[in-house]
């Protein structure tokens, strides 16, 4: 006999950012990269949560708080089927889905050799194939892919 399901509630926000359809095993690098420490406000975080799409996915409800290009940007690295949604009022009032960019910096070059590795210099990759994903580092022109980004 199956076990009776759970409904686990999160909460609703009432001003904020909703980042939903994220894998599970991502979702706490997702969270890594939005530096919560520097945060005021709460934070919900639901991991394993049932998924049509994923299976299980990973919900993260920031208050107070909207994402920058340069953060949406990683998370469509990270997790390319993400959504982000933007909350006013308790309602949705706008709902993206991510998409890689066609650059991005600030992301280590896997390229052990690679003069950013080495020296001061900000990295800068650009894309070369969305799906599966593949990028390009603009000084040493090693194609990554999702497995070899460390965010």
């Amino acid at each position: 006999m199956k076990p009776a399901e759970h409904i686990i509630p999160v909460p609703a926000i009432e001003e904020g950012t909703v980042i939903d359809h994220l894998p599970s095993r991502e979702t706490l690098k997702v969270m890594r990269l939005l530096n919560p420490q520097e945060f005021e406000h709460p934070i919900t975080v639901a991991l394993n949560l049932d998924s049509k799409k994923l299976g299980k996915k990973g919900v993260i409800k920031v208050n107070n708080r909207s994402l920058t290009k340069d953060e949406v940007d990683k998370i469509a690295i990270l997790a390319p089927q993400a959504t982000v949604s933007i909350i006013k009022n308790y309602k949705v009032v706008q709902k993206n889905r991510v998409h890689a960019p066609k650059s991005i910096s600030g992301i280590p070059c896997s390229n052990p050799n690679c003069i950013t590795n080495k020296e001061p210099a900000e990295t800068q990759f650009e894309l070369v194939q969305e799906s599966p994903l593949r990028i390009r580092c603009h000084f040493c022109e090693r194609i990554m892919s999702r497995k070899d980004i460390a965010l």
